[in-house]
């Protein structure tokens, strides 16, 4: 086993660790995470475990802010401060999904990191907005009709929480621009994490509304659309 390596695992192990002792994983959660993370490492090595790294201290900080403000919403939060095995896929999977490919694909290794990225972005922006968004935002729309809607219900946006979100996808742009230099790169990322960010919402008002999927199918999809958009972008857009 390589040195770097060995130190990743020492890092890994101590931050399953942590994550399960503080309660911001189940145990499930925190080994299902730990394997994600090994995906990820696989293909991007420790760029790609700072790009998760990102995702997941601005998902907790997000998650944990004004808690108590957040309890007096009527409508459900999908982003609990403890989260399982099942959250843990919805919302770094994808991401694994491409770290593995990059390692067994070394010639098309730089796409899929890209689309790793991406599909972070868009996770990213989807926590942020959500949580930051409903604490934030002063105007609350239905993101089909742009009609006044509840806060924190699926579907509903805000102006605040939005901008908010695209923070979020441009933060995972930097540390992946940091990590393997600054190119269009940066910009694919930040435009696929927010067009995922909004699918999201559309998936909520519609499909997630009416039962026909639950918001762990929601976020697993809304980071494969960011993804596939990003290479839409990469390969068809000059």
């Amino acid at each position: 086993m390589s040195i770097p390596a060995l130190i990743f695992l020492i890092i890994l192990f101590a931050a399953m660790f942590a994550s399960y002792k503080t309660n911001k994983l189940t145990l499930t959660g925190s080994l299902t995470g730990g394997i994600v993370a090994q995906a990820i490492f696989a293909g991007a090595e420790f760029t790609g475990i700072s790009i998760l790294a990102a995702f997941f201290v601005l998902s907790v900080l997000a998650t944990s802010h004004k808690k108590a403000e957040k309890r007096t919403i009527t409508a459900d939060m999908h982003h609990p401060e403890k989260r399982n095995a099942g959250q843990v896929l919805a919302n770094g999977g994808v991401a694994a999904i491409f770290g593995l490919l990059a390692c067994l694909i070394p010639s098309q290794a730089d796409l899929f990191i890209v689309l790793m990225a991406a599909a972070l972005a868009s996770a990213t922006a989807d926590t942020l907005s959500s949580e930051l968004g409903t604490v934030y935002g002063r105007r609350f729309y239905n993101i089909i009709n742009f009609k006044p809607d509840e806060k924190g219900r699926d579907g509903v946006i805000s102006l605040e929480g939005t901008l908010i979100g695209i923070a979020g996808s441009t933060i995972i742009a930097i540390v992946y621009a940091i990590g393997f230099g600054w190119s269009n790169a940066f910009f694919y990322i930040i435009i696929a994490g927010t067009i995922g960010n909004i699918a999201d919402s559309l998936l909520g008002a519609t499909l997630e509304r009416k039962a026909y999927l639950n918001n762990d199918t929601v976020n697993f999809s809304n980071t494969a659309l960011a993804s596939l958009t990003c290479w839409f972008i990469i390969f068809y857009i000059p």
